[in-house]
């Protein structure tokens, strides 16, 4: 009933949903040697990722909140984190992450596809699609980009924030032991926030920099089957 272990069972429940909308078709895909998707199950599919992708972003700075003030402010943890706030912020990580991406839905429904195309990649991830549109995209280029800068930065920002004054606090404590412990309350929380977004900036780099779709598709194995599956591991070892 700890704040953390409730925020690492929202976490572990988002890992599961996350990758249970990408790899059962693709692995009915492998088997059957069929790479065809209805347009309804594509759209479908596009949403729930985007969703369960955005809402481990914003889960991943609520932890790094929760580690702030475990660490900066521990005699008045049980205050500030009591069950209301941390089912607030639970809320309010879905509501944000669910307008997001309806936003993005119903801005991509509009748009003309020609009657069969090739989508270069395993998944229907909203960024492709964008791009195999045969009407004008410029308004959905533009509130994707807008959209990801905005609450891309926006978690990453509070992430280093809390960090930043985490190291400040650590650096105050005389003893050696007391800099352990406060290290290794976080250390697992840190180690997850660098695999989800260095695999995130991994998959950038390499659509940017290579626009073949074999390092992409990849690279997005990376992000969306070894890095969910990693974080159950690293908070057991904890």
């Amino acid at each position: 009933h700890s704040p953390m272990y409730f925020l690492l069972c929202n976490l572990s429940l988002d890992d599961i949903c996350f990758t249970s909308t990408t790899v059962p078709k693709m692995l009915v895909n492998i088997q059957t040697h069929s790479k065809g998707i209805t347009y309804a199950d594509c759209i479908a599919q596009m949403f729930f990722l985007s969703l369960f992708a955005a809402l481990d972003n914003f889960l991943l700075a609520v932890m790094a909140y929760d580690r702030f003030v475990a660490i900066c402010h521990p005699l008045y943890y049980t205050v500030i984190m009591n069950p209301q706030l941390c089912g607030l912020l639970l809320l309010l990580c879905w509501i944000i992450s669910a307008l997001d991406t309806l936003l993005h839905s119903l801005m991509f429904l509009p748009l003309s596809f020609c009657a069969d195309f090739k989508i270069p990649h395993f998944i229907c991830e909203i960024k492709q699609m964008i791009k195999l549109a045969c009407s004008d995209t410029f308004l959905n280029d533009l509130v994707m980009y807008f959209a990801s800068v905005l609450l891309g930065v926006g978690p990453l920002a509070g992430i280093l924030y809390s960090y930043s004054r985490i190291v400040s606090s650590i650096r105050a404590i005389p003893s050696a032991q007391g800099k352990y412990k406060a290290v290794s309350t976080c250390a697992s929380h840190l180690l997850v926030v660098s695999l989800f977004y260095g695999r995130l900036l991994g998959v950038y780099l390499s659509s940017a920099r290579n626009h073949g779709s074999q390092s992409t598709a990849v690279a997005s194995v990376m992000y969306i089957v070894v890095t969910p599956m990693l974080n159950p591991l690293i908070y057991t070892l904890r």
